[in-house]
């Protein structure tokens, strides 16, 4: 590669400085929990499309409805609704840990680290609260579905 040559009464460029190596970066937990916002984004959508199924297949015939909730009772069905839940949960907080930000707000190293850490655990407790109501009302759920 050809080397940039100064315009003639110019000073000689200076060397570019190098972005810091993967290897020797470190990853904070507001950068992974960012990289967590795109993916639940994403994981939202294919959570929605499960989401029109069932209720879809709740408008059409209760036996469509009864074979669908038959599959998201499986133990693999459950563990997507939990997912998907969680991937709610998180994004949305992820989402109003953004606004916060957006507001103007939160950004010593000190808020942005609790605000991370708050929107992870917020997200896991939201998630511990809403499948723990569930499954202690599941066999009643199950019951009404025909499903049991």
């Amino acid at each position: 590669m050809a080397e940039a040559k100064p315009i003639a009464g110019t000073r000689p460029l200076a060397p570019k400085p190098m972005s810091p190596h993967l290897s020797i970066y470190r990853f904070k937990i507001n950068m992974i929990l960012s990289i967590m916002h795109r993916v639940t984004g994403i994981t939202n959508y294919f959570g929605s499309l499960i989401l029109a199924i069932w209720i879809a297949s709740a408008a059409t015939s209760e036996q469509a409805f009864n074979t669908v909730s038959s599959y998201l009772a499986t133990p693999l069905g459950l563990v997507i609704l939990i997912g998907f839940t969680w991937s709610v949960m998180h994004h949305m907080l992820g989402g109003i840990r953004h606004f916060v930000w957006d507001v103007g707000w939160g950004f010593s190293k000190e808020a942005v680290k609790f605000l991370s850490w708050a929107s992870l655990i917020g997200s896991i407790t939201l998630t511990a609260i809403i499948w723990g109501y569930a499954l202690s009302h599941w066999g009643h759920a199950l019951s009404l579905w025909g499903a049991r």
